[in-house]
């Protein structure tokens, strides 16, 4: 199924929201509780699954949502239509401060594998997965757990990350990443864990157990402030009950 053509226009800064412009008869997929608003024209319905495959049976559906639950994402997710004869928009924003990455499928390979809840919103067509590190490393050590989310299609998909995004090309190139910065790469890129330095390092440097390493050729989305980082500072600003018994 080919994807349906959204026009996009991003707004604000650092808590940023992305106004998706659809013609009539128009879709667009996203995470439930990700609208902000809406024309009155755009109706929208919570199925199960991405709609990539109309004609996919209940079983077929079930299965797909089945994995979705892996990743710790609703198994249902919210489709918003255009039934007006005009141009209508809806708006979409990430549940925490950062930006949100517009990215066309069809200029990366037709697929990018992501963070398991990086995902925002897509245009209807484009098929969510899920696919396990092809490490058994960077499964057991990575930041962003065995399973990661994979989106396949010909248009467009919106990211969301914490902090400033930057987007990286690699051409036969290797990086080494904290594995939380990590916002989403192409299927040119290999994505495995080292060990980060000596033993020392590891337990007293700061930077965590492992690291993650990005390899090959493609692009690369990384961010400044992952969200469980962001979490971690809090909580240990947070002052400690005194025990005093």
């Amino acid at each position: 199924m080919n994807s349906h053509e959204i026009d996009y226009t991003l707004h604000g800064d650092d808590m940023q929201m992305v106004e998706i412009e659809l013609d009539p008869q128009e879709t667009v997929i996203a995470e439930a509780g990700a609208m902000n608003w809406m024309h009155p024209e755009i109706q929208f319905e919570t199925k199960m699954g991405d709609g990539s495959e109309p004609n996919q049976g209940f079983f077929g559906k079930l299965l797909s949502a089945g994995k979705r639950a892996l990743t710790g994402e609703s198994i249902f997710m919210t489709h918003f239509t255009n039934h007006g004869s005009g141009k209508g928009a809806v708006t979409f924003s990430s549940p925490y401060p950062g930006k949100i990455v517009p990215i066309d499928l069809s200029a990366v390979g037709g697929e990018i594998f992501c963070q398991k809840d990086a995902f925002l919103c897509a245009a209807l067509g484009t098929r969510l997965s899920i696919a396990f590190a092809k490490k058994f490393g960077a499964g057991l050590f990575g930041g962003e757990g065995f399973i990661l989310q994979k989106l396949q299609g010909d248009g467009m998909a919106f990211l969301h990350a914490g902090g400033t995004v930057i987007e990286k090309k690699l051409d036969n190139e290797t990086v080494i990443v904290d594995t939380g910065c990590i916002v989403g790469f192409s299927s040119g890129v290999d994505y495995d864990i080292q060990r980060a330095g000596n033993l020392k390092s590891m337990f007293f440097g700061g930077e965590g157990l492992f690291l993650a390493t990005l390899s090959g050729t493609g692009t690369v989305y990384l961010q400044s402030l992952p969200f469980s980082r962001l979490v971690d500072r809090i909580i240990s600003q947070i002052p400690q009950p005194q025990n005093n018994g």
